[in-house]
């Protein structure tokens, strides 16, 4: 069980109804495995692939939601808004939601990686459209969960580009077009909050294109939104990409 608190500086009676409740805030950090990364390390190759190419990160956006919290008799508080993490430009780091929750054991821990089916339906989030967040409608419209670019060198030393892209995945060669959910839950575990919680996520983004599958950049390196089986790919391999530290 890992317990995060800060000290609350006023303890009088009236505002007993003010301390039962907790604001929560998550911060996010990035690494390649043991080595933390910021945008200062971006647009520079210098991290290897588990297939073995050499690559770099000149982008890294991707969307968290529905930041959930299970207690121990199930009832669930789910806190409002979502998360455009945005690494190239060092924005959205920090995501403090604007409701709290009571404070005491929860047995589950919780945030979507990119947007349920509800919440992706349609494209009414103004601020994701002002970010060319869009999906484009032939492959189901609504929004990119992320937004992994940069470089690599290739299979006869060239440098290439690549675009990591996540979204819903699609399959129009078939009519009707198949769709599968490739958004995830990402569970942070059991946690006992006593006061104000700060929960700090890491995303190591080698996980990405190496476990389960290690990812060869030189066959799946650009136009993978459309590809079906890359998407699937994708899915499977986030799952182990966010730890709680």
């Amino acid at each position: 069980m890992i317990i995060y608190s800060i000290v609350f500086h006023s303890c009088s009676e009236d505002n007993d109804d003010k301390i039962s409740q907790a604001n929560i805030t998550f911060n996010f950090s990035h690494s390649w495995d043991d080595s933390s990364i910021t945008n200062a390390n971006f647009n520079t190759i210098q991290f290897t692939s588990e297939h073995g190419e050499e690559l770099s990160i000149t982008k890294l956006r991707y969307l968290i939601s529905r930041i959930t919290f299970e207690n121990t008799t199930g009832e669930i508080f789910t806190l409002d808004g979502y998360n455009l993490v945005d690494v190239t430009n060092n924005s959205n780091l920090s995501f403090a939601p604007t409701n709290t929750i009571p404070m005491g054991t929860y047995k589950k821990v919780s945030f979507i990686f990119g947007f349920n089916n509800e919440d992706n339906y349609n494209n009414n989030y103004l601020d994701l459209n002002s970010s060319s967040w869009n999906v484009p409608a032939m492959l189901g419209g609504g929004y990119h969960y992320m937004q992994l670019e940069g470089k690599f060198i290739d299979n006869t030393s060239t440098e290439k580009g690549y675009a990591y892209h996540v979204i819903r995945a699609a399959d129009n060669s078939v009519n009707p077009p198949i769709f599968e959910d490739t958004f995830f839950e990402v569970d942070l575990g059991e946690i006992t909050i006593s006061n104000n919680a700060t929960f700090n996520v890491n995303m190591n983004i080698s996980e990405w294109f190496k476990n389960p599958h290690i990812w060869d950049l030189n066959s799946l390196n650009n136009t993978l939104m459309p590809n079906f089986d890359a998407q699937i790919l994708m899915f499977k391999n986030g799952q182990g990409v966010f730890k709680l530290e």
